[in-house]
């Protein structure tokens, strides 16, 4: 493995900044503390830094020599909102927020790679450090391009990483093609005429359509899209009726849930089908429903010249320890605005056995930190090597 000495040297650095990051979770939007210490330590070691894209969005620039190729690279700085169960002396000092997906280690180690590539300068053009807020499903990244990334950021491409429990921290999988779903949410209201529970005959019961929906939802994986398309249609929220009035039938029902995909004519097709199947469950039992589809996240896939170079970077830090096969994950990442506006490569960042069994979202997760050195120096080789003098 090659993690150049400086980064090595910088590292019981960048393990506290880590930690301190950990310690102080911030909510998407709302990390003006994250983002004034990456400002300023980028500042520090003279890299041009500009902020207030998505409000709390941070962008570092740093241009060596006269190459004229200019590449972005990803870090994301949220936390989640949820509660840290675990015991660590850095344990979140916020209630109720907490680094549940490594984004601390992501800032970190992006942090160490442009400390590293301002002292070394071992390149020729411009490399643009970008930290984006709010990508745990608030929208940071579309935000960030909508407001002008890539017009005052221009890229020929644009590089994320993520950590993954599992694989090895001297591993990292750089794979072409897809690599992260869709990720889209639906909600539909089941419209009925409330009557007495004894009385049924007297009313709608938006309770029993709702019933018939749920458990006809899996076909549309099942028997709709092709079986060698990957999809997922979840429902993960029901409301109905009141626990105090059980002798009540209500007029609503009420029903949410996930749908993902890898290519868009999945995605359309779920669109349509969970609409289809709402319409002809209301009909079925002469009621009406009321049906959204919310497009959030397009699937992340990764550019096949952008992941050719991304893998030529890693080899020169892990060696054999490189896998060029790992399955895509049907979480999201909003990634995949910044890979619509320049060519994209994503790639997936050994994070040791997970802790306790706790992987990512989960209230005992916890980075770890002997992946920071080579995570930072993935960053450096793709930028030494993108970027040749």
């Amino acid at each position: 493995m090659s993690i150049p000495a400086r980064i090595k040297d910088d590292l019981p650095f960048l393990t506290a900044l880590r930690r301190d990051l950990h310690a102080h979770p911030e909510l998407g939007f709302e990390e003006e503390r994250t983002a004034g210490i990456v400002a300023s330590l980028l500042e520090e070691v003279g890299i041009t830094v500009h902020r207030g894209l998505a409000g709390t969005g941070v962008v570092g620039t740093l241009q060596i020599g006269n190459g004229t190729r200019r590449i972005g690279l990803r870090a994301d700085m949220d936390a989640l909102a949820m509660p840290e169960m675990a015991e660590r002396p850095y344990k979140s000092t916020v209630p109720g927020k907490m680094h549940a997906c490594g984004h601390d280690g992501h800032t970190a180690m992006l942090l160490g790679a442009a400390r590293h590539l301002a002292a070394t300068r071992n390149f020729s053009g411009t490399v643009h450090f970008i930290f984006q807020p709010a990508e745990e499903g608030r929208g940071g990244a579309k935000r960030m391009a909508e407001e002008g990334l890539f017009r005052l950021f221009p890229c020929d491409a644009v590089y994320g990483l993520h950590n993954m429990p599992g694989l090895a921290v001297d591993e990292i999988a750089v794979v072409a093609g897809p690599q992260l779903a869709s990720s889209d949410s639906w909600r539909i209201t089941f419209r009925g005429v409330g009557t007495h529970g004894a009385k049924p005959h007297l009313g709608r019961d938006p309770i029993t359509a709702a019933g018939t929906f749920l458990s006809s939802l899996q076909t549309i994986v099942g028997r709709v899209v092709d079986p060698l398309q990957p999809a997922v249609v979840s429902a993960c929220f029901l409301q109905a009726g009141d626990a105090k009035a059980l002798n009540v039938i209500p007029d609503t029902v009420e029903i949410g849930g996930t749908a993902r995909a890898y290519s868009p004519e999945v995605r359309d097709q779920l669109e349509a089908e969970i609409g289809r199947l709402a319409s002809g469950t209301a009909a079925m039992y002469g009621i009406s429903a009321d049906y959204h589809f919310q497009r959030r996240i397009p699937p992340v896939v990764n550019d096949a010249d952008a992941t050719a170079r991304a893998l030529a970077a890693a080899g020169t830090v892990f060696g054999e320890k490189v896998r060029t096969s790992f399955p895509p994950s049907t979480a999201g990442d909003d990634f995949a605005f910044f890979a619509r506006n320049a060519p994209g490569c994503y790639v997936w960042l050994g994070n040791g056995p997970a802790m306790d069994g706790a992987l990512h979202h989960n209230t005992a997760y916890d980075f770890n930190d002997e992946a920071l050195g080579y995570g930072a120096a993935y960053w450096a080789a793709l930028v030494e090597r993108e970027l040749k003098g």
